[in-house]
């Protein structure tokens, strides 16, 4: 169960990693003298413990947001943008996120629940810190501090990820599988999972893509039949297996393993589109099915997500130089990463995770704490080993 994360990036190594003074797990000394960003490296403080996360309601910035973007997109200022593909993505010259008022930050949620990627370029989060980027980060929402992987100190609401320079790391990749691939959404797991995600490739070389798709148009794209096949239908995600990864390296839990139901259909109260909330890295099985049917059918969805390339758009990082900052939305993309890199290269990055409401089907149910999609102890009982 442990490989099936076959990477560390997340989590910390003891073949490789080390023991602070204090008891703190860090990466090793030399990897931090050559870390070109020390303030946002990965620490793992194994005393630090929290409870599960509970359920909020969740009221999106963007539902106050003017339409016309005057603030995001100010009449004087001098910026461009262009759209990645016809139907998501849009990369930004010109606009600096830091500098933006509370309605440009309500105008930017908007602009992400329409688009879905965006893509700031020249960006001075890295300069300004792990502690900045936390906080812009809260404008938005309850931020997510993970279970398991490395955060800066004093940072726990930053989730890092690094991939170290020694030999063998991504030997450690592909021992088990010919492909790197696992598209996902961040944290589904969760009873309010990420609404969306603002990331930054800090430091990294050539290759490390990071690739997207679209998951309110892979469900445009089924059949009507199909598609009323799927209402109603709800899938078990678990954090079960990432879990069992972290402490298989030697790694910390803060939470202990956290399973939830959620619509396998779900519906974007901002914009009102519906989209395919479906991954193989958490989610395991479709409650209201046998094994069997579930499995088929989710292999169906999820070959259908990773096969459309029509539906996909890739971010190359430019090794981190050109300071891009990238928020994606969790409701209506999947992503996975790539591990196409050279070894020896170091790979940098630093993911926010803004909370959102919990998944629903149908907007009656939006911010409901009673509203209990299925039988957890039942779904959770079904995948049990026999």
């Amino acid at each position: 169960m442990a490989q099936r994360f076959g990477n560390s990036d997340i989590h910390f190594n003891k073949d490789f990693d080390e023991v602070a003074d204090d008891g703190v797990l860090v990466i090793n000394s030399e990897n931090r003298k050559q870390a070109k960003y020390p303030d946002f490296l990965p620490t793992w403080d194994p005393n630090f413990k929290l409870p599960p996360l509970k359920f909020e309601k969740y009221i999106d910035p963007a539902s106050r947001a003017d339409p016309s973007f005057p603030n995001l997109f100010p009449k004087d200022a001098k910026y461009s943008t262009k759209r990645i593909t016809p139907k998501f993505g849009t990369e930004v010259d010109g606009i600096q996120l830091s500098q933006l008022n509370d309605k440009g930050r309500d105008e930017l949620a908007l602009l992400l629940a329409q688009r879905k990627v965006l893509l700031f370029n020249d960006q001075d989060f890295a300069d300004k810190g792990p502690g900045f980027a936390v906080e812009f980060g809260k404008y938005f929402g309850r931020l997510h501090i993970h279970p398991s992987s490395g955060s800066p100190r004093g940072h726990p609401e930053l989730h890092i990820t690094y991939r170290r320079p020694e030999k063998g790391e991504l030997e450690r990749v592909f021992a088990h599988r010919t492909t790197s691939v696992g598209f996902h959404s961040d944290v589904s797991y969760e009873i309010t999972p990420s609404r969306f995600t603002v990331f930054q490739v800090l430091e990294s070389g050539d290759g490390g893509d990071t690739v997207f798709v679209d998951t309110v148009e892979a469900y445009n794209r089924l059949s009507p039949a199909f598609k009323e096949r799927l209402e109603g239908l709800h899938v078990l995600h678990t954090s079960e297996d990432q879990a069992a990864n972290s402490s298989f390296q030697g790694g910390v839990q803060r939470r202990k393993p956290v399973s939830n139901i959620h619509p396998l259909v779900r519906l974007d109260p901002i914009t009102k589109e519906k989209s395919l909330y479906v991954n193989p890295a958490f989610g395991r099985r479709i409650v209201e099915l046998k094994k069997e049917e579930s499995d088929n059918l989710l292999q169906f969805l999820h070959s259908h997500i990773e096969r459309s390339v029509d539906l996909q758009l890739r971010v190359n990082w430019e090794g981190g130089n050109r300071n891009k900052v990238a928020l994606f939305h969790n409701s209506g993309v999947s992503h996975t990463a790539t591990f196409d890199t050279v070894e020896g290269e170091v790979r940098h990055a630093f993911r926010i995770s803004v909370l959102g409401e919990r998944p629903i089907s149908d907007l009656k149910d939006l911010n409901k704490e009673e509203y209990t999609p299925g039988d957890l102890a039942d779904a959770l009982n079904a995948i049990k080993p026999t």
